[in-house]
């Protein structure tokens, strides 16, 4: 039965119905709930949910602002039609992010979207004073995108119990939460703490413990709340799927249990706007899966999605197949120790896709490679990506004494470069367009903005770590508007006009920047 339902809702937001329906048994595999939803001669179908307690919930976004006709079927034989009155989108939701340009990213709306994004592994399990102190540090460095697991991780830094699981833990399991207290892991790890392959355990036979066919609805309505209020801030959620970094056995589940699981979560959160699906972290490590099982998790999510949210895998040394069809953009991790942001126009000719380089390493001081670069290399690697065509995102890894570390658990960010990426955020915003790389000198990466949705028909010039005092430029016939930014100390220093061939002295300090705006007469 219809319980209750969004009669007036907007455009980009969630419409929901919810119904009762029978409680016994198991729902969640021997019930479903399905809807088609039409307008405009579009039809999306999309499925609901279990949500505990004898309650179905079936979600839907908008893409019109119009009246839409919502057809229900049920397996207990139970079928209704409404109708749903939806208004203008809110301020602030653009919708859906999409591939713009081949390289680059825009709102469904058509704004243009730069992912200036962060990783919080498990910030959303944190305690609530630590979650909201995530929400305080995101909105402060103008991060727009973040990327967490839905499953809890288990690794270096990370060895307290979550409150809650993702699912029913089976009656007289051989397993409890005790079995693996922190005190317990690191006497296990023979008192190496920061040891972290002496720290992966897993439970050998996950069936016997968790009854993957029976989801916790609380568990997911916590994340999807997490979600929700993102979406308000203008922050995309980068949805990790999968991860091998586990004790509890959700990365062995069986192709079986996954794809069931990957349906239940893509029907709950697919309706939410700023959704993007991250099939996995570091798919390379989970070395008992096959390519065919990932691409079988990919089909599974494609087919329940009736949105087409962005989808990506994650590497850590081996580079998946980014030339797949189901894969919207490249996540990428560095596989090399020095060049990162460098390889950024290498991966955009062999994929033909935006690149996002989601793990160029953290700014911090662990005692580990991947956790200790500084804040200058950092800000420098967003540049060089940038100034490539893609888009670097960031990470912070600095050791406190209550052990929160924002790469995993949030919190307050901590170190120098998010203050310098925000400067990079506006300076792409100034731009306006998508900033495509052309041809410059050996010791320069410099990147053109002359197509549609150009703010400023500019060039822009950037030098890292090398210090020239004055650089030349020779354009005959052409004027240019001419600014020196220092992407260090956040400068914007506007020195006029010059045409032809011309010189821009600059401080012979590292990480200047030279932009160029074509003066049209």
């Amino acid at each position: 039965m219809l319980k209750s339902y969004t009669k007036q809702g907007t455009k980009y937001g969630v419409l929901e119905l919810v119904l009762e329906g029978p409680a016994e048994g198991n729902p969640f595999a021997e019930q479903w709930v399905k809807g088609s939803f039409s307008c405009r001669g579009e039809e999306k179908r999309a499925e609901g949910f279990y949500d505990g307690d004898g309650i179905y919930r079936l979600r839907f976004m908008p893409s019109f602002a119009a009246e839409y006709r919502c057809r229900i079927s049920t397996s207990w034989g139970e079928t209704q039609e409404v109708k749903i009155s939806v208004g203008e989108a809110e301020e602030g939701n653009h919708g859906p992010v999409r591939v713009a340009d081949t390289f680059h990213f825009a709102y469904e709306d058509g704004t243009p979207y730069y992912p200036v994004g962060t990783t919080c592994y498990v910030w959303e399990l944190q305690p609530e004073e630590v979650r909201e102190d995530t929400f305080r540090s995101l909105k402060e460095a103008h991060m727009n995108k973040l990327r967490f697991c839905i499953f809890p991780k288990h690794y270096v830094y990370n060895l307290r119990e979550p409150e809650r699981y993702p699912f029913e833990r089976r009656p007289g399991a051989p397993w409890t939460p005790e079995d693996y207290d922190e005190k317990k892991l690191k006497e296990r790890a023979g008192g190496s703490f920061n040891s972290y392959e002496s720290l992966q355990f897993s439970i050998e036979e996950p069936e016997q413990v968790w009854d993957f066919s029976r989801p916790d609805p609380k568990y997911f309505a916590h994340i999807e709340a997490c979600i929700e209020r993102l979406g308000r801030m203008g922050v995309e959620a980068d949805l990790i799927l999968f991860h091998p970094y586990d004790r509890w056995g959700f990365s062995k589940m069986g192709l079986e249990n996954e794809n069931f699981y990957l349906k239940y979560a893509v029907n709950r959160l697919s309706a939410f706007h700023n959704v993007w699906w991250a099939m996995a972290n570091e798919y390379d490590l989970f070395s008992w899966k096959r390519i065919q099982e990932w691409e079988s998790n990919a089909a599974t999510v494609c087919e329940q999605d009736p949105y087409r949210h962005l989808r990506s895998i994650h590497n850590c040394m081996t580079m998946y197949d980014h030339s797949r069809a189901w894969i919207t953009h490249c996540s990428i991790q560095r596989i090399d120790l020095y060049r990162t942001a460098e390889n950024t126009d290498l991966w955009r000719t062999q994929y033909k896709k935006p690149c996002v380089l989601d793990e160029i390493a953290y700014e911090g001081d662990l005692p580990f490679g991947w956790g200790n670069i500084s804040g200058e290399e950092m800000t420098r690697r967003f540049w060089e990506a940038y100034t490539r065509g893609g888009y670097g995102q960031h990470g912070e890894t600095y050791e406190t004494e209550d052990g929160v570390i924002w790469w995993s658990h949030g919190g307050t960010l901590k170190g120098s470069s998010p203050a310098r990426i925000a400067f990079l955020r506006r300076i792409m915003e100034e731009n306006g367009g998508y900033m495509e790389p052309v041809p410059c000198l050996f010791d320069e990466t410099c990147a053109s903005n002359s197509g549609p949705g150009a703010k400023r028909d500019c060039l822009l010039y950037y030098y890292g770590a090398n210090r020239p005092n004055m650089r030349p430029f020779r354009y005959p016939g052409q004027t240019f508007d001419v600014d020196v930014i220092d992407t260090w100390d956040m400068t914007v220093t506007n020195i006029g006009r010059c045409s032809g061939s011309f010189q821009v002295k600059l401080p012979a300090k590292p990480y200047m920047a030279v932009r160029l705006t074509r003066v049209k007469e």
